[in-house]
């Protein structure tokens, strides 16, 4: 078997400040960077990619894959037109070479396109019009997929990530691979499908499933893939996305349809009715969370306190969102608080991305001490300004040019490309600096500037949950600040025009 393979991320927050132009997809920052035939084969396969879990199945299975695109960029306002139509253009025209049995495709599933909501629905349309109704195309999501009814109708089968922190993205296309498997050949038997939409949004920071309720969730679709043959998703949706479709959807795939019906109803009682009211998070404010950070660090250093530095996460300026991680907020807490001094200097913060500041310090070079002013006063979705930059007295602490291999949980095989980064001291805060927006999700993304965060007293880390795969094995507290940024924590903040009539926008 020939299988034609390609992939396309983009998590769309259409309330974000920055679209997601073909510059975005090109750089190779928080994703690896477009490529197309071989060379993309040879970039993801080693990764921890739903598309290098494939690439691993596929070999066992003996298929050959004929390799399309890879495009990937960080979580922004919509895709724009250019871009869309540069990707889908190179998959259309790679596909209509022929010479495949089936397709996969490693999709994110919450993309926006300046010319098309539901930007995967119109990628699958462009791909069924070229190969016809009857090829088996088989698709990866992301857990946060905003999965729609024509997502749902043209592709042969879906199956998403069923981690946050997605330390099984491997694993799913490992799963995808398996799927595709029970569909290929002319004796393959019918797999009848069913979904059911929640009729709420879930905020991020609750989607996480190394907690309440979603760990009992996700329990409960691999018992009952393990009793019955199905097949079953909880797509728990990217609730900053304002289109029809928004929101999570749990679906599945069996040979009766009986089952399959029944399997989804009891995911859809207990996700929607059972369990309503236990989607929340404890949200604190800036100056809140700061305090509490100081004083959880303080119980930490007592003699039989728990190990390990106090983590926050500005989830609002989180650049895996849609935030461009360059608000002061968190910062300027840290400054008030006087947490450098309280802490005996044991305080970090990254990675802020201001490309001016960052290029500064590394010309002035370690050592050196200059005015800096750090980070942007960004619009949010109010209209509203977040807190304005700071500037401030900056010693040089560590400069690197920002090519960095990752190992992670999360990152493991990819390169990150952060263009020139430093770490600067600013009344013993240790901010890093870089010039490329990623989110901090993985240790060494401290370690390249000299921080060990398994020294600290205090990290602020820009992230929501995925920086937990790696944070919290070390961490002794992990709080959650709502400190002004592009990407609201509660979803009931957003000013929603297009959710049907219907569509609660909390819990």
């Amino acid at each position: 078997m020939n299988i034609f393979v390609a992939g396309f991320h983009h998590e769309t927050n259409t309330f974000a400040p920055s679209p997601a132009d073909w510059a975005a997809f090109t750089c190779g920052a928080g994703y690896p960077a477009y490529s197309r035939g071989a060379a993309m084969l040879a970039q993801m396969a080693p990764t921890q990619s739903a598309l290098g879990g494939f690439a691993q199945a596929a070999a066992g299975f003996g298929w050959s894959l004929v390799p399309s695109v890879w495009a990937g960029a960080m979580p922004s306002n919509r895709v724009t037109t250019e871009a869309f139509e540069r990707i889908c253009g190179a998959i259309v025209s790679d596909l209509e070479r022929g010479g495949f049995d089936a397709i996969f495709l490693d999709l994110h599933g919450a993309a926006v396109a300046e010319c098309a909501d539901d930007a995967e629905g119109e990628l699958l349309a462009r791909v069924r019009e070229v190969v016809g109704p009857h090829m088996p195309i088989v698709a990866s999501l992301d857990l946060h997929a905003n999965v729609t009814e024509r997502m749902l109708r043209l592709a042969s089968a879906m199956t998403a990530y069923r981690t946050y922190p997605h330390v099984d993205m491997r694993a799913t296309g490992q799963r995808a691979a398996q799927m595709l498997a029970r569909r290929l050949g002319a004796t393959a038997p019918t797999r009848l499908r069913h979904a059911q939409r929640v009729p709420f949004l879930l905020p991020l920071n609750a989607q996480c499933t190394l907690m309440e309720p979603a760990r009992s969730v996700i329990g409960l679709i691999d018992s009952l893939e393990a009793q019955q043959d199905v097949e079953l998703n909880f797509s728990m949706g990217f609730s900053a996305a304002d289109f029809a479709e928004c929101g999570p959807v749990l679906f599945g795939y069996g040979a009766d349809a009986s089952v399959l019906r029944e399997a989804v109803e009891e995911l859809h009682s207990v996700v929607a009715v059972t369990r309503r009211g236990d989607w929340t998070v404890d949200l604190r404010a800036a100056d809140a969370a700061v305090e509490n950070a100081i004083a959880l660090a303080f119980q930490a250093d007592a003699p039989n306190g728990p190990a390990g530095p106090v983590v926050i996460a500005d989830t609002q300026d989180n650049p895996g969102a849609g935030g461009d991680a360059n608000t002061t907020g968190l910062l300027r807490a840290l400054l008030k608080a006087d947490a450098g001094a309280r802490l005996r200097g044991g305080v970090a913060l990254g990675l802020l991305f201001d490309p001016d500041a960052a290029r500064a310090a590394c010309a002035a070079g370690v050592g050196a001490t200059l005015a800096l002013s750090l980070g942007r006063a960004v619009p949010t979705w109010t209209g509203a300004l977040t807190d304005p930059p700071v500037a401030a007295a900056a010693r040089v602490l560590a400069i690197s040019d920002g090519e960095l291999p990752l190992f992670g949980p999360m990152t493991a095989g990819i390169t990150a490309h952060l263009g020139a980064c430093a770490c600067v001291e600013v009344q013993g805060i240790r901010v890093l600096l870089s010039s490329a927006k990623m989110q901090m999700l993985d240790l060494d993304l401290f370690r390249f500037l000299g921080v060990e965060p398994t020294q600290m007293k205090l990290l602020v880390v820009k992230s929501s949950v995925h920086f937990r795969a790696a944070f919290a094995p070390i961490a002794a507290h992990i709080l959650v600040a709502k400190a002004p940024g592009p990407m609201a924590a509660d979803p009931g903040d957003l000013p929603w025009t297009q959710l049907p009539v219907g569509m609660a926008t909390r819990p």
